[in-house]
Formats: C-alpha cells, sequence, structure tokens
C-alpha cells in the first residue's frame, strides 16, 4: 500500500492500535459464536468478550451500571433509538446549531409525524450553544429533551456539557449527547457532568471497527426500542424484555468489533485519554493558526484566539481558487493527503457558519497524526493557493 498521510479522523480513525487488528482476528477465528445464545464454550467466551466492552464503556463514560450500556451498529442508530424511543407526540426538543443528519433527519420527520417541536438554541461565532438563550428557551415551555453535539464534526468546537445539562435538569428537561467527535478524545462523565444519554461510536476516537457504537441510558430514563426481536432472555414472551440491556439489543450483535472495541478503549485508557486528546487539540490549534495566517485560506468556526480547551483536532477550512471538492482530489492525488471535503453531513452547521453550500476542506487528527503529517499538509495547501481557478463554463 501507498503511504498516505491520513488526516480524516472524523470520518473514522486510521490506523488502528495493533492490538485492535490481533483482537479482531483472534475472535473470528476462535470465539465467534453468539454471545448470549447458548451455553456451550464458544458462546460463553464471545458472552464475556461483549460483557468486557460493556464494563469499559461503563467506566469510559461515568455510567452508573454495564448493564445501561446497549450496543449497536453506531451513533446514527443511538441517536434514532434515543429520539423515537423518548419523545412523544408533540413534546418539544432543543438543539445546537451545528447538528449532524444523524439528528437532523429523525427530527425533520418527527415534526412532520409526530408533531415534534424542534427548535435550535443560537450560538456564537464558533457555535457554542448560547447558554442565556438556553435557559430563556427552557423557561418558555415545557421541554423533554435537550440534545448536544459534545465536539462539531465541522470544526471540532466542544460545547459546555456541565452547564447545559444543569440549565436542562432545572427545567426538567433531560439532556443528550453525540460524543461521535469526542469518546475516547475529551473525558467527561455522565454521573459528574448530569448526561442523560450517550450515543457513542466505536469506529472514530474509540479506534475500535466500524460498525460498533451504542447508547449509554442513564438511570432516569426509559426508552421504547427501535426495533424488537430475539434477543437470547425471555424468549417465552411475545413482549420486548424491559429490562436493559436486552430490551434495546435485539438481534446478534457485531460480537468481533466489541471485542476489538473493547481492546482500543483498554489501549485509550492505559495510555490516558486526557493526554491523547490534548495533543490532538494542540495539532489542531497549530494547524487552524497556520492555515490561517496564509493568503487565499479562510478557516470556518475558530475565530481567534482558540485554545486546546476549546476545540478537538478538527479543522475546517476553504480556499479563495479552488472548490472544496477539487482540493481534495488534488491533495490526494498529488500529495496523497486524505482529508474530507463537503457538508459533512452537517448542512445545519455549514448554513450556521456561513460555508453552505459549498462546504469545506475538512482535516481531522487522530493518535498517531504527527506534526510532520501538519507540515506536509500546511505546504500542499500553500501550493494549492498557487493555481489558478478554472474558467467558468
Amino acid at each position: 500500500m501507498d503511504r498516505v498521510v491520513y488526516l480524516d479522523n472524523a470520518a473514522t480513525s486510521w490506523p488502528k492500535p495493533e492490538a485492535v487488528y490481533t483482537e479482531a482476528d483472534r475472535f473470528f477465528r476462535q470465539d465467534a459464536a453468539n454471545p448470549g445464545r447458548g451455553t456451550h464454550a464458544m458462546a460463553r467466551r464471545a458472552a464475556a468478550a461483549v460483557d468486557r466492552t460493556r464494563r469499559l464503556v461503563a467506566e469510559l463514560f461515568g455510567c452508573s451500571h454495564p448493564s445501561r450500556v446497549t450496543f449497536g451498529p453506531g451513533a446514527t442508530d443511538a441517536l434514532n433509538t434515543a429520539l423515537k424511543g423518548l419523545l412523544g407526540p408533540g413534546e418539544r426538543v432543543l438543539t445546537t446549531t451545528l447538528e449532524h443528519n444523524s439528528v437532523v433527519r429523525p427530527l425533520h420527520r418527527m415534526r412532520g409525524s409526530h408533531g415534534t417541536q424542534w427548535l435550535t438554541v443560537p450560538g456564537d461565532a464558533a457555535g457554542v450553544m448560547d447558554l442565556e438563550a438556553l435557559e430563556q428557551q427552557l423557561s418558555a415551555r415545557p421541554t423533554r429533551l435537550v440534545v448536544v453535539n459534545h465536539a462539531s464534526n465541522v470544526t471540532g468546537v466542544i460545547q459546555p456539557l456541565a452547564e447545559i445539562a444543569k440549565l436542562a435538569h432545572a427545567q426538567g428537561a433531560l439532556i443528550a449527547v453525540d460524543t461521535a467527535q469526542t469518546a475516547g478524545v475529551v473525558p467527561f462523565s455522565m454521573s459528574r457532568d448530569g448526561i442523560d444519554l450517550v450515543a457513542f461510536s466505536g469506529h472514530k476516537g474509540l479506534l475500535g471497527p466500524m460498525g460498533t457504537g451504542g447508547l449509554v441510558v442513564g438511570p432516569e430514563v426509559s426508552l421504547s426500542p427501535l426495533r424488537e426481536g430475539g434477543t437470547g432472555s425471555a424468549s417465552e414472551q411475545a413482549t420486548q424484555p424491559r429490562q436493559l440491556p436486552h430490551r434495546l439489543e435485539s438481534g446478534t450483535l457485531n460480537a468481533g468489533g466489541i471485542a476489538a472495541l473493547g481492546t482500543s478503549i483498554k489501549w485509550l485508557l492505559d495510555k490516558g485519554i486526557e493526554t491523547l486528546g490534548r495533543r490532538e487539540a494542540q495539532l489542531g490549534q497549530r494547524l487552524a493558526a497556520t492555515l490561517g495566517g496564509l493568503d487565499g485560506v479562510s478557516v470556518v468556526g475558530r475565530p481567534a484566539p482558540n485554545d486546546e480547551t476549546s476545540h478537538v483536532g478538527v479543522v475546517s477550512f476553504s480556499l479563495e481558487n479552488l472548490d472544496a471538492a477539487e482540493a481534495e482530489t488534488i491533495l490526494d492525488q498529488r500529495f496523497g493527503i486524505a482529508v474530507r471535503a463537503g457538508l459533512h453531513c452537517a448542512p445545519h452547521a455549514h448554513k450556521a457558519l456561513g460555508s453552505f453550500p459549498g462546504g469545506t476542506i475538512r482535516a481531522s487528527v487522530g493518535p498517531f497524526t504527527t506534526d510532520n503529517h501538519i507540515d506536509g499538509l500546511v505546504e500542499a495547501v500553500k501550493e494549492l493557493t498557487t493555481i489558478a481557478p478554472a474558467e467558468p463554463v
């Protein structure tokens, strides 16, 4: 395989720790039975691997009990479960302006089909939710849920979870958090910070395989399942089990992926999430500052000054002379640099930031990103700024 400078970790992390590849291979060769669907030795080992990861997720997020960790194919499925399993007809939900389509599209449909009252709370120039505006909206009308994209997948800006949760709870609302860009990168605790629902993706900051993730359900929350079926428990009943995690885990789990996810979480915990996350934030900060100093380059959603506590390592920028898609192609084909261009499945965020409809070029770092990777992208972007824009057709 040709050498690549990989700066697309916000889409999926690469490379993974070597132990993740080893565990995935080991599991599928030795323990790949159906967890919870038998008592033979292989099934017990598969179930033990899932339970081990469940305990690690609970530790990672400060969850009250491992049974409240439910696994699924990713954060999108988890957010759909949270929204559709919690909100009744006509109930009110507040969100940030930077939500991903995993929140926007379900709420758009629910507004039409269930009369869901959905309102976005304004933010500052970076998109950080205005806490005074949030408090006013919470006080104005009864609200069931506040949904927060912990860190934007467009700009990397981090929302103040504990403050938002405190305001929500004071008015009887719950808070659900999309941690697709912060799980394994920004430490937080459900119990300490007052978080009711956490949707997480296994293949991004948690460094696990694609097709892993889930929803962590706080002790005050009861959800209707998004799907119903076989759970390996209470099979004599025609109704879905009430107890977690079985209530939200119909069908066969991706046990091999979950086992490998447990290995990646253990790797992160051993290395120190705060240490790794700070390094990624510093690289992102340096990249944003350097790109922002180049003629013909505009960095989006990072008003100066910003620091390593305000953003994760996600940087979006645009070029005066090239559209984002063309720049991505050139970076890939000429320089071997992998970034992502476009709207990043977050058109509402781009509208709020003024980068709609063209979108941006996004570079996102990970734990294996080096200073040389950052320098290489900067030098490549400098060359891109010298390319004459295409003549209009």
